[in-house]
């Protein structure tokens, strides 16, 4: 495995992207923690209360090691194709099972596209310095 880039053209926009993934799962899930994102963890269909915190943890540290992966830049077009999928995923699980804990939609939504493309920009620059 390849060590993780030192170009600037690559670092900065993988390091912005890391940070997104390293505050929205260590601040927002692990410590201190989130209650909108507890919340929106709580109102998911079947789930047990007891599974809540582990869930979130779970989450928050998964979250943290995509921006590890990120930052690494292995396979960059599979790391963007993850990314893409969890936050799509985490809208409309959000979205579906509890819109009141979502103070503005539109705005996490366009936040998020923002992500997702660079992600995308972060995997061509990732793919680009290994040819």
């Amino acid at each position: 495995m390849t060590p993780p880039p030192r170009d600037v053209r690559i670092l900065a926009p993988a390091a912005a992207l890391s940070l997104v993934w390293f505050y929205e799962g260590l601040w927002c899930k692990v410590w201190p923690g989130r209650a909108d994102h507890r919340a929106i963890i709580a109102d998911l269909p079947l789930l047990p209360d007891t599974l809540v915190t582990p869930l979130l943890l779970g989450i928050g540290l998964a979250e943290a090691a995509i921006g590890l992966w990120v930052l690494w830049g292995w396979r960059p077009y599979a790391a963007a194709s993850v990314q893409t999928a969890l936050i799509a995923l985490f809208n409309a699980g959000g979205l579906l099972a509890s819109p009141g804990n979502i103070d503005e939609p539109g705005r996490m939504l366009t936040a998020n596209l923002a992500i997702v493309a660079l992600a995308w920009v972060v995997a061509a620059r990732h793919s680009g310095a290994r040819t």
